[in-house]
């Protein structure tokens, strides 16, 4: 009878051990030399890009154009925070150089006309970026508002996401949507208008 258990222990031994060999040789396996990855002045470059868009929004620099040379020349900014740009999916508020340095009020506008957040201070925090296969990468942020209701007070106004692009100029953004609060909760802590 312990001849019997034994032979059958290591029978059933053999048989688990080769299923689970054949499993894992089946599986698709990532190179790590071929993994798409992102060298440490590529972070560096990109989180930089983050600072100047805050910088050029909230100064209108160089008439707009400040903000609008992070972006690629056909690069977009999509609204999916407002309520018209949430109930659309999102929606493209300006594409192009020109029209991004108009849409903070430079460009056409001179940096005359006073916007919504002129007195505001944007603040990017908490970027996550992913590499993409094709060398190039996509990102998460939040979007913190200093003075957004009166002075001293911050609150979070949703997050971006992002495209990045290798440019010959360097890192560029090739579209940022701005998302609502819990745009990237698990669905069970979102509510259905991601506030």
């Amino acid at each position: 009878m312990m001849r019997f258990q034994w032979l059958a222990t290591v029978v059933l031994s053999a048989t688990v051990g080769a299923a689970t060999t054949a499993l894992i040789l089946s599986m698709p396996r990532v190179d790590a030399a071929t993994a798409p990855k992102l060298s440490p002045a590529d972070y560096e470059e990109i989180t930089q890009l983050t600072h100047k868009y805050a910088y050029g929004i909230d100064t209108c620099g160089n008439n707009g154009y400040d903000y609008a040379d992070v972006f690629t020349p056909d690069g977009e900014f999509i609204d999916k925070n407002s309520e018209a740009g949430f109930k659309a999916g999102g929606r493209v508020l300006a594409k192009g150089r020109d029209a991004l340095a108009t849409l903070i009020g430079g460009g056409s506008r001179g940096c005359k006309t006073k916007m919504v957040w002129t007195d505001w201070s944007h603040i990017m925090t908490n970027l996550v970026l992913t590499p993409s296969a094709d060398g190039n990468a996509t990102g998460r942020l939040y979007l913190l508002q200093m003075d957004i209701k009166g002075p001293g007070t911050i609150e979070r106004h949703g997050g971006y996401e992002d495209v990045y692009v290798r440019t010959k100029d360097g890192w560029r953004i090739k579209s940022r949507t701005h998302v609502r609060n819990k745009a990237w909760h698990a669905a069970s802590l979102q509510t259905p208008d991601l506030n």
